[in-house]
């Protein structure tokens, strides 16, 4: 038997999943939308700029893994703008350290995708639906 929540680990990581994508769409829909109160003075990021481009990687990459489709590489593009992200906007605030930097969210959401892109999505996913569905059909 195995102890704790080992035998739900594929529901929680599932619900995790759906949890921190929903909040990483929200800040897309903030740069792309003005949703959400919204970004900067404008409301909304310059689609052409790299505030927009973020935006776009967080809005699909947030509904993707939200949905769980495709949600590894989602999740692995994903990982790598936060750790861009860390790296071009908070080290620069004068310290590698998230406390220092207010890099917190940004090191948290690369890492967090990053164990998605390892693990997979775990329950509650379209991509599982598909595997299931796939498993289900007759051979020949």
């Amino acid at each position: 038997m195995k102890p704790g929540l080992a035998p739900l680990q594929a529901n929680v990581l599932g619900i995790t999943r759906i949890a921190i994508g929903f909040l990483f769409w929200v800040h897309g829909a903030q740069k792309l939308l003005g949703w959400f109160g919204g970004f900067g003075e404008a409301g909304t990021a310059e689609f052409m700029s790299r505030f927009g481009a973020a935006g776009v990687v967080e809005f699909v990459g947030g509904l993707l893994i939200i949905l769980g489709l495709f949600t590894v590489p989602a999740a692995f593009i994903a990982s790598g703008q936060m750790a861009v992200a860390y790296f071009w906007m908070h080290v620069p605030r004068g310290s590698f350290w998230p406390w220092e930097n207010g890099g917190e969210k940004a090191a948290f959401y690369a890492f967090f995708f990053l164990l998605v892109a390892a693990l997979g999505a775990g329950s509650f996913s379209v991509d599982g639906a598909r595997r299931r569905a796939k498993g289900a059909e007759p051979s020949g």
